[in-house]
C-alpha cells in the first residue's frame, strides 16, 4: 500500500494545507486518495457521511480528494473543554470527557483503533496521505504516542518532515529535531519539506544544502507561501484576529464575539469573502462596535462556560444594548441557545450541571439532554424563501413560544420530530438555529443579509474552496520534487 505522513517541526507549519494540497494533485493524476490524521485536537468539526464527527481539515482534505469524509479519517478527535479536560470522540462518537493524564491510559487501546482505520483507508485507495500533530521533537510526549512517530511505526508509514521557513530558525528546526529525535525515529524520515516562503526560493539554496548536510535527508522541496489557502476553512481559532475596518468602510459590518470555547468558526469564512460584507471576530476584552449592523453569537463546545465568559467581557451588556437600538442578532447552535430565556445541564454534559439565565432576546429554554445530533440537512429560509444546505452537531432541545416563528424549513424534517428548526423574534431583528453552515450557499446568504441593505456577492462559497485546492495543487506540483515524493509513497 502507497502512503505517506507528513509531520512537522511545530504546530501550526501548515501541515494540514499541504496534505490538502497533496491529496488534490494526486487525485487529479487519477489516483484513488484518502487522507487520513490519526488524532487531532480542534473544536472546529465536521459531519461525516456515515452519521459521526471529524476535524474540519479532515474533511476539507476528503473534498481535496474528491471524495466524502468519514470517520475513519480521523479516528480519535479531542475537542477541549476546558484548560486541562477535553471530550474524546473516537470514530466519530464521544467517549466521555478526560483530563489529560487519565487520556494518557487509551492511547494504547486508540493506537489499535487508528491503525485499523488506517488500514481501512488503505483497502480502497492507492494511496493514503497522513497528517501528523504538534512535533515528533517533542521526545516528551513520545511514550503512548498516537499522533506522530507511534502510528508511524506502528502502520509502516514512511514521513516527510515539514519546517516552517516563515516562522525563521527553520535550519535549527530540522537540524534539531534530528538532533533529538532518536535511530529508529530518525530513520523513519525520508525527506524534508520547507513550507511558506516568501521571495525568491534561489536565496535559500545555501539553507537547504545545510540541512541535508546536517540532517541526511533528502531535499523534497520548498513551497512558497500558498496564498489561494486563504479561501480555505482554518482549523485554529489562532487564526481569527483581524483589523478593524478603515473609517468610512460602506460594507456591511458584522461582528462576532470570539468565545472561549468557539466552535466550527469556518462556517463564517463565506462572509470573511464577501466583498460586500466586513467581517471580523471580535477578541476577548474588545467590546461590540456601536455601528455593528449584524452581531453573530458562534457555536461553543460548552455553553454554559461560554455564556459565563460572554458575560465576563461584557459582551452581554453591548449585544442587549445594540439590540434595544434595533440591531441585528443571530445565534448559531450555541449561540442560540445563549439567546434564549434559560439554558440547564443538570447532567453536567458539557461541565459541571448547572443552569445560567441567556440573554432573554428570544422566547425559548434550552436543556442540555439526549443523544449528540449529528446530520447533514438541507432545506430553505422561511424569511426569504432561499435554499441552504448545511449541518446540525449538537447537545440538547430547544422549545418555547418562540419556536413558534422558526428560521428554517427543513427537508424531511428537524431532529426534535418538527419540520423547522430555529426562533426569530417578534419584530424579526433577532433569530437563532441550530443549523451550521447558512452562508455557504450565496442565495441563503443574500437573503439573510438582505435586511441590511447591501448587494452579496454571488456564488457558492464551496466553489471558491475548491478552485483554491487547484491552484494549491499546481503551485506544488511546480514547488515540491514530487516523483520523489511519489517514490518514499511506494507508488
Amino acid at each position: 500500500m502507497a502512503s505517506l505522513m507528513i509531520q512537522g517541526c511545530g504546530s501550526d507549519v501548515g501541515k494540514s494545507t499541504l496534505v490538502a494540497g497533496l491529496c488534490r494533485l494526486f487525485a487529479n493524476r487519477g489516483l484513488i486518495v484518502r487522507p487520513f490524521k490519526p488524532q487531532n485536537m480542534s473544536n472546529n468539526a465536521a459531519v461525516t457521511a456515515d452519521g459521526g464527527e471529524i476535524g474540519r481539515a479532515q474533511a476539507l482534505q476528503a473534498l481535496a480528494c474528491r471524495t466524502p469524509p468519514t470517520v475513519h479519517m480521523n479516528p480519535v478527535l479531542l475537542k477541549p473543554q476546558s484548560d486541562v479536560g477535553s471530550q474524546v470522540i473516537v470514530r466519530g462518537k464521544v467517549v466521555g470527557t478526560y483530563k489529560a493524564r487519565a487520556f494518557q491510559g487509551l492511547k494504547p487501546d486508540l493506537l489499535q483503533t487508528t491503525v485499523e482505520s488506517y488500514r481501512l483507508l488503505a483497502a480502497e485507495a492507492d494511496l493514503v496521505l497522513v497528517e501528523g500533530a504538534g512535533s515528533p521533537a517533542e521526545t516528551n510526549l513520545r511514550a503512548g504516542d498516537i499522533a506522530n512517530m507511534g502510528f508511524a511505526h506502528a502502520a509502516d508509514v514512511p514521513v516527510a518532515l515539514v519546517g516552517d521557513i516563515d516562522r525563521g530558525h527553520v535550519i535549527a528546526a530540522l537540524a534539531g529535531a534530528h538532533l533529538v529525535l532518536d535511530a529508529a525515529d530518525r530513520d523513519r524520515i525520508k525527506g524534508f519539506i520547507i513550507n511558506k516562503f516568501r521571495g525568491d526560493p534561489s536565496l535559500f539554496d545555501d539553507g537547504r544544502r545545510e540541512i541535508a548536510r546536517r540532517t541526511g535527508w533528502p531535499d523534497l522541496g520548498m513551497a512558497p507561501w500558498l496564498y489561494p489557502a486563504r479561501t480555505l476553512p482554518a482549523e485554529d481559532a489562532v487564526v481569527l484576529e483581524r483589523p478593524v475596518r478603515a473609517s468610512g468602510d460602506q460594507r456591511a459590518r458584522i461582528v462576532a464575539p470570539m468565545l472561549s470555547r468557539i466552535a466550527n468558526f469556518d462556517e463564517f469564512d463565506p462572509l470573511r469573502a464577501d466583498p460586500a460584507v466586513d467581517f471580523a471576530f471580535l477578541p476577548p476584552g474588545t467590546p461590540v462596535p456601536g455601528d455593528a449592523d449584524l452581531v453573530i453569537l458562534p457555536g461553543t463546545k460548552a455553553t454554559l462556560a461560554d455564556l459565563a465568559f460572554l458575560r465576563a467581557q461584557g459582551w452581554d451588556i453591548d449585544i442587549l444594548a445594540h439590540a434595544r437600538r434595533g440591531g441585528r442578532v443571530l445565534g448559531v447552535c450555541g449561540g442560540y441557545q445563549m439567546l434564549g430565556r434559560t439554558v440547564a445541564d443538570p447532567q453536567g454534559i458539557e461541565g459541571a450541571p448547572g443552569s445560567a439565565a441567556g440573554l432573554g432576546l428570544l422566547d425559548v429554554e434550552t436543556v442540555l439532554l439526549g443523544d449528540k445530533v449529528l446530520r447533514a440537512v438541507s432545506g430553505r429560509l422561511i424569511a426569504g424563501d432561499a435554499p441552504f444546505s448545511g449541518y446540525e452537531m449538537h447537545i440538547g432541545r430547544t422549545t418555547g413560544p418562540g419556536t413558534s416563528r422558526p428560521l428554517l424549513a427543513i427537508d424531511g424534517g428537524a431532529s426534535d420530530g418538527g419540520a423547522s428548526d430555529g426562533a426569530v423574534s417578534a419584530d424579526g431583528r433577532v433569530a437563532g438555529a441550530y443549523v451550521h453552515g447558512l452562508f455557504e450557499r450565496g442565495e441563503a446568504r443574500a437573503a439573510l443579509l438582505a435586511p441590511l441593505g447591501v448587494a452579496i456577492g454571488p456564488g457558492d462559497h464551496a466553489a471558491k474552496v475548491d478552485a483554491a485546492l487547484d491552484e494549491i495543487a499546481a503551485m506544488l506540483e511546480q514547488a515540491l520534487d514530487i516523483p520523489a515524493i511519489a517514490r518514499i509513497a511506494g507508488l
